[in-house]
């Protein structure tokens, strides 16, 4: 396993960028952390040190539809550690609504974050790790990339499902200058976005969760449902399920 010292992660001010923070530091990994609520960037980046004097922590504030703010502040982080050899896209959003019903406000937000944004990130981190001719790129998708689905998962599900088909285009693109990149698809996993916990049998805790998710990071293969129970065997029911099944998985 090669060992990242010097790791960006964008939307870290909670859920599971928040987790796998945690979990990297105690790893004695150095940090950059970025999300449009620095006070609770500071407060986490506080604690880390305290709890790891060892490592080094920096923060950003950070919008990631402010498309140029991106680049912006991916240099920032690259010119303080002095590299980044690993990024984890990782900033998105569940808000989408059921077609039909009047909120393509909402179905528009989450295509614009959870893909055109992270689209930015990815060719933010790509940039400079082709400058510094290596690094890992980490990108946080979905279970629910496998397929399309209804009521408020529609346009989560595919804003998902194309971010993947961009990170496997970028994968291609990268390999040969030696890159790694990373599709990531959590299952569910205990967080801001997902409040279900106690009433989905499937819903994993967040610490749990997030040290699944660092593994599967670190293991840097091209793609990986986290935990891989029961998210590996549910993918391959997943592409074969009838529509009934969707519409209750959903």
């Amino acid at each position: 396993m090669t060992i990242r010292k010097n790791i960006l992660i964008t939307g870290a001010s909670s859920g599971l960028g928040e987790g796998m923070a945690r979990q990297f530091a105690a790893k004695g990994r150095n940090l950059a952390l970025c999300a449009r609520r620095t006070d609770r960037l500071e407060k986490l980046a506080a604690e880390l040190t305290a709890a790891h004097p060892g490592i080094k922590v920096v923060t950003r504030k950070l919008d990631v539809t402010d498309h140029d703010s991106v680049f912006t502040v991916f240099e920032e982080f690259r010119a303080e550690l002095g590299s980044l050899d690993r990024v984890i896209v990782n900033a998105g959003l569940g808000k989408g609504q059921p077609v039909g019903k009047g909120r393509f406000d909402a179905n528009r937000q989450t295509l614009e974050v959870n893909f055109v944004a992270a689209a930015a990130q990815i060719e933010a981190a790509a940039g400079i790790f082709c400058e510094q001719g290596a690094g890992h790129l980490a990108v946080v998708s979905s279970f629910s990339a496998i397929r399309g689905l209804p009521r408020n998962l529609t346009a989560y599900a595919a804003s998902k499902a194309g971010i993947s088909a961009f990170v496997d285009g970028t994968r291609l693109e990268l390999k040969p200058k030696g890159i790694k990149v990373t599709d990531i698809r959590p299952g569910y996993i205990e967080s801001e976005m997902n409040d279900r916990i106690g009433r989905n049998p499937l819903l994993t805790r967040a610490e749990s969760g997030a040290r699944a998710m660092v593994k599967a990071v670190e293991a840097e293969r091209a793609r990986a449902y986290v935990p891989a129970w029961p998210w590996v065997p549910m993918s391959l029911v997943m592409r074969v399920a009838p529509a009934a099944v969707l519409r209750r998985f959903a």
